[in-house]
């Protein structure tokens, strides 16, 4: 990964609190919620079975969309 990723990573984990402890993170981010980036600049399309336990939602009609930061970046950037 390279340093200016790794960087940015850092500062966003350093700017929000994580109610799971970043296990993302500590898996090299292998294991992520199921997610499609639908062109939003701050949002993620949830394509978890289990939508109702993300802990960043936000749900318009039946859509469920994440709002993680980490996740929107990894999606965006790394295409994760």
């Amino acid at each position: 990964m390279k340093a200016e990723v790794s960087k940015k990573i850092e500062e966003i984990m350093a700017g929000m609190k994580c109610p799971k402890d970043f296990r993302c993170a500590e898996s090299g981010f292998e294991r992520l919620c199921k997610a499609e980036d639908i062109e939003l600049d701050n949002h993620l399309l949830c394509l978890e079975d289990n939508h109702f336990q993300c802990n960043f939602p936000v749900v318009v009609e039946t859509k469920h969309f994440c709002t993680c930061p980490l996740r929107v970046y990894l999606s965006k950037k790394l295409k994760k």
